[in-house]
């Protein structure tokens, strides 16, 4: 049967290792369906796969001596990504049809391998053909197949920031891709946020930029508050100690719902649980989903937003830059009015703000490129064919 994100490395028809500089990358080509993902114990509706999109292809890239902005340094700090299609390169070897997709807080790259992206951005005339284009998604550093607390330092691992987070991807698709140029960039939630710090510390990497459900300014107001009511939930739950347990902690989990109410869409929600019972079914069934992470890494997902301020730098940054966002959206507030005046100060931008509609999905909406697709062809096609 088709298994999903969490059985990603359970299989593959391929392996091939490769080293640059000390660095290993290890290829499995994954079969996917509709985007989940089909272990080698193929029932007969995986062997049907659909062959409109190119494989997957999984790898791990291992960046040695990997110094961290808060002043610590692990050896090896592993970034794991998936790809599609395949890399092109000019006659002097500069990339030229290379995609990084960023993703949000709790995701992995393997989220743009849901069924709408494939459908919408990357099947044969899709804006991002997966037969044109190369398209990176990596899982950031402290999540999925990176490097992360989980796997053994517990709250020992170095507190990251946003912008080691970025460091790694980009040492990944440089010293272990081979890829110095970018056609586009684009991020949703937290990986929105990480594409506007993307165009000013690589202002001449990237042909275009499109940051989406997220604003070019430090965390605060209703935007912290929520998040710091995940951390403390963490950090004061009694099975927490200091990080450094055994058996994880429960108690914390209770809390999480609210991530779904500041993401979803308070109509779709009504819906969804349109009396007492219903509500509390799936507020019991959301509990029960945060107790599949662990405490520490969700702890430094929330955490590592602690260097994010691109607001100084904006002038910096040289690609055309289109920014999405939601109406709805309750964590980027479009009613606080600040997006107009910082996205004047990008030299080539421009900021799309989508009124509610029932095409919306709140915050979520970042997950249905049906709805903000007109403006990535847009992008593309303005800034220009790759090089």
């Amino acid at each position: 049967m088709c298994a999903n994100d969490r059985t990603r490395n359970a299989s593959h028809t391929t392996h091939e290792n490769h080293k640059k500089e000390g660095d290993v990358i290890v290829i499995h080509r994954l079969f996917v369906i509709g985007g989940a993902v089909c272990t080698t114990l193929l029932s007969p509706l995986c062997a049907a796969q659909d062959t409109a999109v190119p494989q997957p292809v999984s790898g791990d890239f291992v960046a040695h001596d990997f110094h961290f902005s808060n002043g610590t340094t692990l050896p090896e700090v592993r970034i794991h990504y998936t790809t599609l299609g395949t890399l092109q390169r000019d006659a002097q070897g500069h990339a030229t049809n290379a995609v990084l997709l960023l993703h949000g807080t709790t995701g992995t790259g393997r989220v743009y391998l849901a069924p709408a992206f494939q459908r919408e951005l990357f099947a044969p005339g899709a804006p991002l053909d997966a037969s044109r284009f190369f398209i990176v998604m990596p899982d950031g550093l402290g999540r999925g197949g990176s490097t992360k607390p989980s796997d053994g330092q517990r709250a020992r691992f170095p507190h990251y920031g946003y912008g080691d987070v970025i460091e790694a991807n980009h040492r990944m698709l440089v010293e272990g891709l081979g890829i110095d140029h970018l056609r586009l960039v684009l991020g949703t939630s937290m990986g929105g946020m990480q594409t506007w710090m993307w165009g000013e510390r690589y202002p001449a990497m990237a042909d275009a930029l499109m940051p989406i459900a997220s604003q070019p300014i430090p965390m605060a107001g209703r935007n912290w508050l929520w998040r710091q009511m995940v951390a403390g939930a963490i950090r004061n739950d009694p099975g927490w100690h200091d990080g450094d347990y055994t058996a994880q902690p429960t108690q914390w989990t209770r809390v999480m719902p609210v991530f779904t109410i500041m993401t979803g869409n308070a109509a779709r929600m009504q819906t969804q649980a349109p009396d007492r019972a219903a509500a509390t079914k799936l507020y019991d069934t959301l509990v029960a989903d945060a107790s599949k992470n662990d405490a520490n890494d969700v702890l430094y997902w929330f955490e590592s937003s602690w260097d994010y301020d691109p607001s100084p730098q904006l002038a910096q940054i040289r690609a055309p830059l289109f920014a999405v966002n939601f109406a709805d959206d309750l964590i980027n507030a479009t009613d606080l009015g600040v997006m107009q005046k910082l996205v004047a100060q990008v030299p080539h931008a421009r900021y799309v703000e989508m009124p509610e509609s029932a095409q919306s999905y709140g915050h979520q909406t970042l997950a249905h490129p049906e709805v903000w697709k007109p403006y990535l062809v847009e992008l593309l096609n303005s800034s220009g064919a790759a090089r």
